[in-house]
């Protein structure tokens, strides 16, 4: 034996804890309606500019489709809350 004890699944998570999932707070700008939304309730598209990188969600309450301007510190708060984000790459023309 290489002196390495073998260790069960429970014995091996016994000192983690919890982690609750992150959830954003979000505002919508035609019903006005404050709520909270899980990480899978946001899409984020990171484009070539700062003019094609936002977010966007449904709005829960009135069903409005909401999209907002991320800014690079937008961007990092969401992809590491467990946002996906889809990367959008840019065409070069005339090469």
């Amino acid at each position: 034996m290489s002196g390495i004890s073998e260790m069960s699944v429970a014995s091996a998570f016994s000192g983690m804890t919890r982690v609750d999932p992150v959830v954003f707070k979000a505002a919508c700008p035609d019903c006005r309606a404050d709520f909270e939304l899980s990480a899978n309730a946001l899409r984020l598209v990171i484009g070539a500019t700062h003019r094609t990188t936002f977010y966007s969600f449904t709005c829960p309450e009135c069903g409005a489709a909401v999209r907002k301007p991320a800014g690079e510190r937008i961007v990092e708060l969401l992809t590491g809350g467990g946002v996906r984000a889809l990367r959008l790459h840019a065409t070069v023309h005339g090469a």
